[in-house]
């Protein structure tokens, strides 16, 4: 949903030690107030794409849409953005690439000193040319998809023949220009037992994040193609070993619940013995933190609370997974409609979250994805069915 929380700061994972200091990236985090801006905003600019992917959160279509924002109306929203706090933009999709405009459209943001990522599809129009032109605007990271590990196993989820080798030739193309590369997988029943495989081509593509998806069932997304909570479990735990000696940074979209592996993980690690002083140590990641010590904080960027999605027609959005629209920026600015709404308050209330997520101990830092809770139970304030933790078990 989107590439950008990764453009926080060029740490990821575990930061700091039981002897070393915090992380001043971590710092401006906590600095930022979420009731007042969101740290990351997602524009899908277009629903157009050329492929056909079987779990497209936006369902997307061969044509645009009428109805999309035009060139103004989205150098409006860019300036809201810019009022609103400056947040790290994502132009996203479908693909961004099938607006005619995304380099001007870019170009303004990045000169609106925004922090800006694109997420196109791997068609055709990605082109090097193309590409060497987003990178003389200034974006910041470009986000591409790979699904499977070998061509079969990837064309089957995009649903085009050669998608593939196309997503290898852009993969290259990207490295070999120098921009930041963020490689984006979804998984579901098809692929999470290929996932070590999957993870040998994002190495070998020399990408600077792995950013993991875990799938919502909605818009193409299936119920049945999601997986079961305990192989979420299992996933996550083998994401954070795995991070711990990757050449890139590990982060994960619609499972928050990846910080609390990770959180435990570093208890585990650090436990000092009965009596002792709890140690003081960091985790610092793609849009949460987490301080343990004399003075503990945490949070965590999840839909409405940290984030915020605006759809090709100007619907405002808690994310891309949970459409629910607080309003559109043609009637309302993006201002209003994200500090003053009653859906991104509630979204912001973690104590209103029911179920397990209300009592775990870590919603602050976690919360469950409330757009899989939505999609599941019809409540986007249930808790989340895809996590296992008990709450009465201590961490």
């Amino acid at each position: 949903d989107s590439p950008s929380p990764a453009l926080q700061e060029r740490g990821q994972g575990v930061r700091g030690s039981p002897s070393s200091p915090a992380v001043t990236g971590g710092s401006r985090y906590f600095d930022v107030d979420f009731n007042q801006m969101p740290f990351t905003l997602a524009w899908e600019v277009t629903r157009a794409c050329a492929l056909a992917c079987v779990h497209c959160r936006a369902e997307a279509q061969p044509r645009r849409d009428p109805g999309e924002l035009t060139t103004e109306e989205g150098k409006r929203l860019i300036d809201q953005v810019v009022e609103i706090g400056r947040p790290i933009l994502v132009l996203t999709g479908g693909d961004p690439l099938m607006r005619r405009d995304i380099h001007d459209l870019a170009a303004y943001a990045v000169g609106q000193g925004l922090r800006t990522a694109l997420s196109p599809s791997a068609t055709r129009l990605v082109t090097r040319p193309a590409l060497q032109r987003f990178k003389d605007i200034g974006v910041s990271m470009i986000h591409v998809s790979l699904d499977g590990a070998t061509p079969e196993a990837h064309d089957a989820f995009r649903g085009v023949a050669g998608s593939f080798e196309r997503t290898r030739e852009i993969l290259h193309d990207i490295t070999d220009l120098g921009l930041p590369l963020q490689v984006g997988t979804t998984v579901c029943r098809y692929n999470v037992d290929t996932l070590q495989a999957i993870a040998e081509v994002v190495t070998a593509a020399g990408a600077t994040v792995w950013s993991v998806f875990f799938l919502v069932p909605t818009g193409r997304g299936q119920v049945a193609d999601m997986v079961s909570a305990v192989e979420h479990e299992r996933v996550l735990h083998w994401l954070h070993a795995h991070g711990q000696s990757a050449p890139y940074r590990v982060r994960t979209t619609a499972a928050p619940h990846y910080r609390r592996v990770v959180i435990q993980a570093m208890r585990q690690r650090h436990r000092t013995g009965a009596g002792g002083e709890p140690p003081r140590w960091e985790a610092t990641g793609a849009g949460y933190a987490f301080r343990e010590g004399r003075a503990p904080q945490e949070r965590g960027v999840n839909d409405g609370d940290g984030f915020c999605f605006v759809s090709h027609r100007g619907d405002v959005c808690p994310s891309g997974f949970l459409q629910l629209s607080a309003g559109n920026i043609r009637e309302r600015s993006l201002v209003e409609l994200y500090r003053e709404s009653p859906l991104f308050h509630a979204l912001r209330d973690r104590t209103l979250l029911k179920g397990r997520c209300g009592r775990c101990p870590f919603r602050g830092v976690c919360g469950g994805s409330r757009a899989r809770a939505y999609a599941l139970t019809g409540d986007y304030l249930a808790e989340d069915p895809s996590c296992v933790f008990q709450p009465s078990v201590m961490p």
